[in-house]
């Protein structure tokens, strides 16, 4: 379990710091994305404190350089997933997928402990290895995500391994709705069905929302949770901004199966004023016209 135990409040204490933090980033430099930390907030500081069983960090407490790439002569750099723990049999791992939501991934290693809560005065500084859109040295992140729709693969093959070879922690994998227009999704679900990995969660931020704008207006998912269970995956659907809600999910069994969490959510939550370009958020940009009325929302969280 977590080190120690939140309650909910806490929990919504630190997605409220993590929607603040990603809004003052967003106010300092002009634009960032804005509108993953207001979907994901609630699910990741969800995770991080209550859902999964990870263990203290062993990463640095500071931001570090950049480690450089990996190569035959650069292979005992500091990983990202050190932030997750130390790897033990017992203890969770977590990937994302959804390599853009790094902010909101640093946030909540900050509010939680794992890292230095000045950490994001480095955030997206060349030279570092806090970067925008994570990837293997990046704080959180256990893999380079490369398209979307293939972290999943990796996270699954991990928990294949890890069953074969009795460990009792699980893989978490986080997803964006976006991704489940891509095949691979599809056939990485069918496989962790049949070979029964139980110890394979999967979580998707479903904002309803991608680059080009509503998800059903450019392919059609729908109905989620049937195409889930015909693949032979368990998919229990919750509010992904309740956080008892979106917790209790986790208790859906699932023996035999993966099991996919599909947290409904909205990428506005926290900041009203992106109501009025909704779906068009990707990479949310604040004008100097629109610059005090989200500084008002970022005075009064």
């Amino acid at each position: 379990m977590a080190e120690k135990t939140y309650s909910t409040a806490e929990i919504q204490e630190v997605a409220t710091s993590i929607r603040k933090q990603i809004l003052g980033v967003a106010l300092k430099t002009g634009g960032c994305y804005l509108a993953q930390a207001c979907s994901s907030a609630d699910i990741i500081a969800a995770l991080y404190t209550r859902v999964m069983n990870l263990g203290p960090s062993v990463g640095n407490w500071e931001p570090i350089p950049f480690p450089g790439v990996p190569g035959p002569d650069n292979m005992d750099y500091q990983r990202g997933s050190a932030y997750n723990g130390a790897p033990a049999a017992d203890k969770d791992r977590f990937f994302v997928s959804c390599c853009h939501y790094a902010s909101v991934i640093y946030c909540a290693l900050a509010a939680t402990g794992r890292i230095s809560p000045d950490c994001m005065d480095k955030f997206n500084v060349d030279g570092w290895n806090m970067e925008m859109i994570g990837a293997e040295h990046s704080p959180g992140f256990e893999n380079t995500a490369g398209s979307l729709g293939q972290t999943i693969s990796i996270a699954g093959g991990t928990a294949h391994a890890r069953k074969r070879r009795g460990d009792t922690g699980k893989c978490f994998v986080l997803l964006g709705d976006g991704e489940l227009q891509e095949g691979q999704t599809w056939e990485c679900i069918q496989t962790a069905a049949h070979y029964q990995l139980d110890n394979f969660i999967v979580v998707v931020d479903a904002n309803d929302q991608q680059v080009e704008g509503k998800i059903e207006d450019q392919m059609t998912i729908e109905p989620l949770v049937k195409r889930f269970e015909s693949f032979g995956a368990a998919c229990v659907t919750c509010n992904g901004h309740d956080i008892d809600e979106f917790s209790k999910a986790f208790e859906t069994p699932h023996e035999g199966r993966p099991l996919v969490v599909l947290a409904r959510t909205r990428g506005t939550t926290g900041v009203p004023p992106l109501e009025k370009r909704w779906p068009f958020l990707h990479f949310v940009r604040i004008p100097d016209a629109e610059r005090a009325e989200f500084q008002a929302i970022y005075d009064a969280m």
